[in-house]
């Protein structure tokens, strides 16, 4: 059964780019919708080559389209599920006046983090990014990429001193995970950890796990 509201909390962007991980936003968005949050949703023209090679979700090119699509799939409420296009300068994460309460860029490539540092702006994404970081609001960057130069360091260590969360996509082993399913949850949990919001996604460390 289709839902019928949706939390008053304050919305949640995210923004998946180009990155190898495409499964680690798609489950963070379907865990967020779950959760009743409202969820401002932008994809870059890389995701989208991305998610074709790595899932088998075909999303249609349309930013409307792809709203119904994944609302769809997720069992959204009306208007949970909101999707921007990728000049969408209208759109609220563009206005420190109307900021999320939150932005998670998952995954984030090194190149969507050397702008954020920046302040490119030069797209909605980073644009997003600019007015968190302006407005004082929470900032996590599930960067994906191995090994990191010094210049990746350096963009990393100056966005966490402003407060960024440098959260790279690395799951760990000790819950016993026996799927990659199980792997993308546990950078997702801690993602989720770090945005407020409380999950079973998996073990914490200190819970009895299953013995050999």
């Amino acid at each position: 059964m289709a839902k019928t509201s949706v939390a008053t909390d304050k919305p949640i962007a995210l923004a998946m780019t180009g990155a190898s991980g495409a499964p680690y936003g798609l489950r963070l968005l379907q865990c967020l919708l779950q959760e009743g949050r409202q969820v401002y949703l932008m994809i870059s023209k890389p995701a989208q080559v991305v998610l074709g090679m790595e899932t088998d979700l075909k999303l249609p090119g349309r930013p409307r389209e792809i709203q119904v699509h994944l609302g769809e799939l997720y069992d959204a409420a009306p208007d949970q599920l909101q999707v921007f296009d990728r000049e969408q300068w209208t759109a609220p994460v563009a206005s420190g006046s109307s900021p999320p309460e939150a932005m998670v860029v998952c995954p984030c490539t090194t190149a969507t983090l050397a702008a954020i540092s920046q302040g490119a702006s030069r797209s909605l994404i980073e644009r997003a990014a600019d007015v968190v970081l302006k407005e004082q609001r929470k900032l996590i960057l599930v960067v994906r990429e191995t090994p990191f130069s010094e210049i990746h360091l350096e963009h990393m260590l100056r966005l966490a001193r402003m407060g960024v969360v440098i959260m790279p996509a690395n799951p760990a082993f000790y819950h016993r995970p026996e799927s990659i399913e199980a792997l993308v949850d546990f950078v997702v949990a801690r993602t989720l950890d770090h945005l407020g919001i409380a999950n079973q996604l998996i073990p914490r460390w200190g819970q009895s796990l299953q013995e050999d």
